[in-house]
């Protein structure tokens, strides 16, 4: 499976520098993944495309991540560290596509069949001016058919009761999509779930990343005068070696 060099992640990481996140996803696994169609991406449940940005995260940068956190009781700032082979579901299981990803969700007297979330609907809510109506509109874009008593009805006819009972139905179909970790903090033995968001995670590392590249070039190309294509394509160690005799 092919990794990207530095010239193509840094194009993806010009290309995406003004894209929403979900849109900056899908341009990471397109370069990354190139034998899967953009569109067969797109499509993808959340939690499967989150599961194969983790794998690329290992890829790219190894599979120990650290994140920070502030202590919702003592406030106190905590280092988390994470094995990215150990969140979620196995990596070895994640294929992209929408595949048998039509769920159905019984609760008397309605019956509902929907498909799981993806990086479009995502994009979608994003245009949406409330949290509320980001959340209808999904309801509309994934759910397939409604009824009540066998008889059809429309998303906009469901009691509130119902819709979040979908909610919840949802994110138990794809736990990755919404990632939770148990923290406990060592100073005054606090415990607390918090998110982490993959997408966001590993765009903050590439964003570091490629600006340090840039910072590089700078360097190696004042001192040499060789091209930025020509630095990129040395290997990191090499680069690494002659900036170092740069800074001697």
């Amino acid at each position: 499976m092919p990794v990207l060099t530095a010239k193509s992640l840094l194009a993806v990481w010009e290309a995406g520098a003004e894209q929403p996140l979900a849109q900056r996803a899908l341009l990471l696994l397109s370069a990354a993944r190139p034998d899967t169609a953009y569109d067969l991406w797109a499509q993808t449940p959340l939690g499967r495309r989150d599961a194969e940005l983790l794998r690329l995260r290992t890829e790219l940068f190894g599979s120990g991540l650290v994140s920070v956190a502030a202590c919702p009781n003592c406030e106190g700032q905590l280092q988390l560290t994470f094995d990215a082979a150990n969140l979620g579901v196995p990596l070895a299981l994640v294929a992209p596509g929408a595949e048998a990803d039509i769920q159905t969700l019984t609760r008397p007297p309605y019956t509902l069949r929907y498909r799981l979330p993806n990086s479009t609907d995502v994009l979608a809510a994003g245009q949406c001016e409330s949290v509320e109506a980001a959340r209808a509109l999904l309801v509309r874009r994934c759910l397939q058919s409604a009824e009540r008593d066998q008889a059809a009805v429309t998303p906009d006819e469901l009691p509130a009761e119902v819709v979040d009972a979908l909610a919840a139905h949802m994110a138990q179909a794809d736990p990755q999509a919404d990632l939770q970790v148990d923290v406990n903090c060592p100073a005054c033995g606090k415990e607390w779930v918090t998110t982490l968001d993959v997408a966001a995670y590993l765009w903050a590392e590439i964003d570091r990343w490629a600006r340090r590249m840039l910072r590089d070039v700078h360097t190696l190309a004042s001192a040499y005068g060789w091209s930025e294509a020509d630095i990129l394509a040395l290997s990191a160690p090499r680069r690494q070696a002659y900036l170092d005799l740069i800074r001697e």
